[in-house]
């Protein structure tokens, strides 16, 4: 197994230890510094260790000729694990952070998302069962980019409040590029999807 490969599979194992943590309630409890808990010190850690391995298996795959099947399948599936389990925990504990019943990312924000997810799967699916390839654009590369950084300020927003807007915002600006994003691998392919209605 190449190298590329292995990084997306650590990428993949790294979100049960998220998980695991989130269920312990000690993490969650007690504060490290400021309003930071440990939950989230850690949930931060480990998504940045996760992100970082995105960029690079990627990279590495590129300069040494090392893109296969194999990760081109793994690849996404793991940057959309990473992200939406993450999002979930941000969903369902603030952390004490904001007033009790506001979640740090929004239940409207989060299904927006996951749709688009299913619905570009489902694309994906469909056109590659005519043969059809359709390339990651610029602006879901994009898409993903800013909601790793939206992730990764909310995780650390105990440190100051205005970290929180940031990532919230950045957050708001993912979910357009992800409806927008959706759109255009809608459009390249409506041929297709629409050519039996």
């Amino acid at each position: 197994m190449t190298l590329p490969n292995k990084l997306t599979l650590l990428r993949i194992l790294l979100i049960p230890v998220m998980v695991i943590i989130f269920y312990i309630p000690w993490f969650s409890e007690n504060l490290i510094f400021l309003d930071v808990t440990y939950l989230y010190f850690f949930e931060f850690i480990i998504f940045f260790v996760a992100s970082v391995t995105d960029f690079v298996d990627g990279y590495l795959a590129r300069k040494n000729n090392q893109v296969t099947t194999f990760g081109k399948f793994l690849d996404p599936l793991a940057d959309k694990m990473l992200v939406f389990s993450s999002m979930t925990i941000l969903l369902l504990n603030n952390s004490g952070v904001l007033p009790e019943g506001q979640p740090l990312v929004p239940m409207w924000v989060f299904v927006v998302m996951l749709i688009r997810e299913f619905m570009v799967s489902g694309i994906r699916m469909l056109v590659s069962s005519r043969g059809v390839v359709i390339a990651a654009g610029w602006l879901g590369k994009w898409k993903t980019f800013i909601t790793m950084i939206a992730i990764g300020a909310l995780f650390m927003g105990g440190l100051h409040i205005s970290i929180i807007y940031i990532g919230q915002i950045f957050m708001y600006i993912a979910c357009i590029l992800t409806i927008v994003s959706g759109i255009e691998y809608f459009w390249k392919s409506r041929k297709i999807i629409l050519e039996s209605v």
